[in-house]
């Protein structure tokens, strides 16, 4: 089943009349890795706002686990069932590793037992000890960072994970360790994750490849 699906969605930017995105009918289930490609321009990073739920499609639904996601309180589905991950990381660069994660696991409004335990636990899923995770932002390595911000999407146990081009900003060995880790999010925890990616070696690992063209 679907945890994930787009019924003839359509998204207009307000006051254009091109469509950036003209009736998508994907399908995106758990335990798989989505990878989302196309050239600047066909709306990879709008989709991602709607899959996210911070924009609202001009026309067509998305549903989460069959619910349309119109009708599910904004707050929850972004704090709770999906996680983001960012180009650019948007960490705050005063915290730590860990402090970050905690943050998001405020953000979520869930309840933790012990939440510096469960930060660090997050953090060792994408490979980063104590050690790292006490360090400032601004004093880890950039692949390091992206790990942190893998973990701060993890940090709430959400259903779906989306990243906007993970790897862009990596040499090939830190984007391989990333790729990994995407890959046992999907396989291992059973986690449905959705990529947007210029990378070959990213849409390499993907288990299903959904190409954007520029609407006509």
């Amino acid at each position: 089943m679907s945890v994930l699906k787009l019924e003839n969605l359509s998204y207009t930017y307000h006051g254009e009349q091109k469509k950036v995105l003209d009736e998508l009918n994907y399908d995106f289930e758990n335990g798989k890795i989505y990878c989302i490609m196309g050239k600047s321009g066909a709306g990879k990073t709008t989709l991602l706002s709607l899959l996210s739920g911070l924009t609202t499609p001009t026309d067509g639904k998305i549903f989460f686990n069959e619910q349309d996601i119109s009708h599910i309180d904004k707050y929850d589905y972004r704090n709770r069932m999906v996680g983001v991950i960012f180009q650019g990381y948007n960490l705050l660069p005063h915290l730590t590793a860990e402090e970050n994660v905690q943050l998001s696991m405020d953000i979520s409004g869930k309840i933790f037992p012990d939440k510096v335990h469960h930060g660090f636990k997050a953090l060792s899923k994408v490979e980063l000890g104590e050690e790292k995770a006490t360090r400032r932002i601004l004093k880890l390595s950039g692949g390091e960072q992206q790990r942190v911000a893998i973990a701060r999407a993890l940090s709430y146990d959400p259903e779906i994970i989306l990243a906007d081009e993970p790897t862009g900003n990596l040499d090939g060995e830190t984007q391989e360790g990333i790729i990994n880790i995407f890959k046992k999010l999907a396989h291992e925890e059973n986690k449905c994750v959705i990529i947007v990616t210029h990378s070959p070696e990213v849409a390499k690992a993907a288990d299903v490849l959904y190409e954007l063209t520029s609407v006509s």
